[in-house]
């Protein structure tokens, strides 16, 4: 048998799930969000805080509805919850055009694209993935991921382009149907190995009943860690373009440096993925969740130079890049495949609601004090204690199969 990585079929699945992540929810609404946040917010007369109540709902809500969609996947395969998922999310996204001029419409239709964004999100696409691969996991998992990387170098730049030729309410129908276009076609080739063999390979697939790793020290460790890390990287990239302005940057130069971001972001996810096979997860995870604090200590000092934003974009999207790797593998590693998607959806609860909750603590930082630096001084402490916490994890309950070690060149 070949030990060439990419000689079967399973690579599809793995190309299939980094295209469709391109227009994932992360991409969609996140990080297109600091693109519309000063237009909307001064055409409406908004405060920012206000506005970033919007995200903070949407992310919340998918979020909570994250372990129900892993339940679905986990019964009734991939494929199948994922047409339904990318065409319910990309009708969220255009819905967001109909808000009307007040607050609570734009935070409600808000909150319904992010409710419906659960779907399409890492959390079907790694479990597609975990479930064909041992040998090769963290390298997969690190491609495939990587589409998230590209969306965040593309869909800030996609929703600035539309912003120049259209209003924003256009802007979001059209970003609803490019989110459509590209991911239901690419979820042909996305499915579980459940899915493509039988019913009972759950019941012979090894791992933890969810109650179990709830009652782990390993589950709530994680959760801990990845709940202070993405609170504090997704609340500066939020808010970087606006902050970058306000210091006098030219707003064209501060949406460019969100580039920056996607590509260390595909950077992170790919080197990552290539180190989670070969270094213990855990050790990895906690020097890359310390790196974000050379682009917090920038942006502290008051940098507002384009080295100084661009150091900043860079340390925080290779971070964000490596932690859904990072993720994805550990629940594979500390719980196994069996009840994978349920365990993945409760972490990658925690995972979604911190993304909300971070440009939200950073408005109303602004909101209050005109400035951003209480919050930057609070997420250095937050990623800090994240790196701590995840090092206290064990060893591996589920390590590679003895074949797999072997397929890698480990003795």
């Amino acid at each position: 048998m070949s030990r060439n990585p990419f000689s079967n079929r399973r690579w599809l699945v793995v190309i299939g799930s980094m295209v469709a992540l391109i227009v994932g929810n992360g991409p969609v609404l996140l990080f297109t969000f600091g693109i519309f946040l000063k237009p909307v917010a001064e055409q409406m007369g908004w405060a920012r805080g206000t506005m970033s109540l919007g995200v903070a709902v949407a992310l919340i809500l998918a979020g909570l509805i994250t372990p129900l969609v892993g339940r679905l996947i986990d019964r009734w395969g991939v494929q199948r919850v994922l047409f339904f998922a990318v065409t319910t999310f990309a009708l969220g996204v255009s819905a967001i055009s109909l808000a009307p001029a007040n607050v609570a419409g734009f935070v409600a239709l808000y909150a319904l694209a992010g409710l419906l964004s659960s779907g399409q999100a890492p959390l079907p696409y790694a479990k597609a993935i975990t479930s064909r691969f041992d040998a090769h996991r963290g390298l997969a998992l690190g491609i495939a991921m990587a589409g998230v990387g590209i969306g965040t170098s593309l869909m800030p730049q996609a929703a600035s382009f539309l912003l120049k030729i259209l209003n924003w309410r256009e802007a979001y129908i059209v970003l609803g149907i490019l989110t459509w276009l590209v991911a239901f076609p690419a979820a042909f080739f996305v499915s579980d190995a459940r899915s493509a063999k039988n019913d009972n390979l759950k019941l012979m697939a090894p791992g933890d009943d969810v109650i179990v790793a709830f009652r782990s020290r390993a589950f709530w460790a994680t959760a801990v860690a990845i709940l202070l890390v993405v609170t504090a990287l997704n609340g500066a990239i939020a808010h970087l373009v606006a902050l970058l302005t306000d210091r006098g940057m030219a707003p064209h130069v501060a949406t460019s440096l969100l580039i920056a971001v996607g590509l260390a972001t595909l950077l992170g996810r790919l080197i990552s993925g290539f180190l989670l096979d070969r270094i213990f997860a855990p050790r990895l995870a906690a020097a890359i969740f310390l790196i974000p604090l050379i682009g917090m200590t920038t942006l502290l000092l008051g940098g507002a130079s384009s080295a100084a934003g661009l150091a900043a974009a860079i340390c925080f999207g290779f971070s964000l890049g490596a932690e859904v790797d990072i993720v994805g593998y550990l629940v594979s590693r500390y719980f196994g495949i069996r009840h994978y998607g349920e365990i993945y959806g409760y972490i990658f609860a925690i995972f979604t609601i911190g993304s909300g909750l971070g440009p939200y603590v950073m408005g109303l930082n602004f909101d209050q004090t005109g400035s951003y630096s209480v919050a930057l001084g609070t997420f250095c402490g937050m990623l800090i204690v994240a790196s701590a916490t995840i090092l206290s994890l064990g060893p591996y309950r589920y390590p590679a199969k003895p074949a797999a070690r072997s397929a890698l060149g480990a003795p």
